[in-house]
């Protein structure tokens, strides 16, 4: 099941003493465009490279433009294993 996280809990958890790692699923032209500060861009079309290089015991939240690429990756890596990872919704 994929847990959902809000805006408003990520700005929180943003501010906090243990920030997440934050990854924007999107285009490098849509990150260009817009994105949340300190996002990691790592396009979904390649997740299975960018996988391996991520911790699977870090808290991180995926985010897209509207959640459905995000829901996507973040389904794929928790069928590898990731047990802290949020889909923002």
């Amino acid at each position: 099941m994929i847990a959902d996280i809000t805006p408003q809990q990520l700005a929180e958890k943003l501010q906090g003493p243990n920030p997440p790692l934050v990854i924007d699923v999107r285009e490098p032209y849509e990150y260009a465009y817009s994105r949340i500060e300190g996002a990691q861009l790592e396009p979904l079309g390649q997740i299975v490279v960018w996988a391996k290089t991520l911790n699977p015991e870090a808290e991180m939240v995926l985010y897209c433009h509207v959640g459905e690429r995000s829901a996507m990756a973040t389904a794929y890596l928790q069928n590898l294993g990731f047990k802290r990872v949020l889909n923002l919704a």
